[in-house]
């Protein structure tokens, strides 16, 4: 995730958002927030950021926890402070040592049904 585009914006460490929140350009997270986070950009959550809320994001890096499900675009990268509990839908996945994942993870859906179509072919 490139970090020359500007911030759009930033929810503080002192900060707690409630409801739906969408965006279209880069989202850091360092506070708490809970519902539904939305952006067309790149998001940010921190080592002592806490989302309680579904995710969507064109590329992501998780430092702290996130309860729910998170569809990420590309890429979604998980440091070793990470916490996710929830499914996770993405292209192209990076864990960490010591990242917690504790859900499903679907990864290029297209892959799965050329593999299940071949496999389908094969038996026929």
């Amino acid at each position: 995730m490139s970090r020359e585009k500007e911030v759009e914006t930033i929810i503080g460490s002192t900060v707690k958002v409630e409801g739906d929140f969408k965006g279209n350009g880069d989202v850091v997270v360092e506070g708490e927030v809970s519902g539904k986070l939305s952006t067309k950009g790149n998001l940010s959550v921190g080592e002592n950021a806490k989302i309680n809320a579904s995710v969507a994001a064109a590329n992501a890096i998780i430092a702290g926890e996130v309860v729910g499900d998170l569809k990420v675009k590309e890429s979604l990268e998980l440091t070793s402070k990470a916490r996710v509990t929830g499914d996770i839908e993405v292209k192209t996945l990076t864990v960490a040592t010591g990242a917690s994942i504790n859900g499903n993870i679907k990864m290029e859906e297209f892959k799965t049904k050329e593999i299940e179509e071949k496999q389908t072919e094969e038996e026929k």
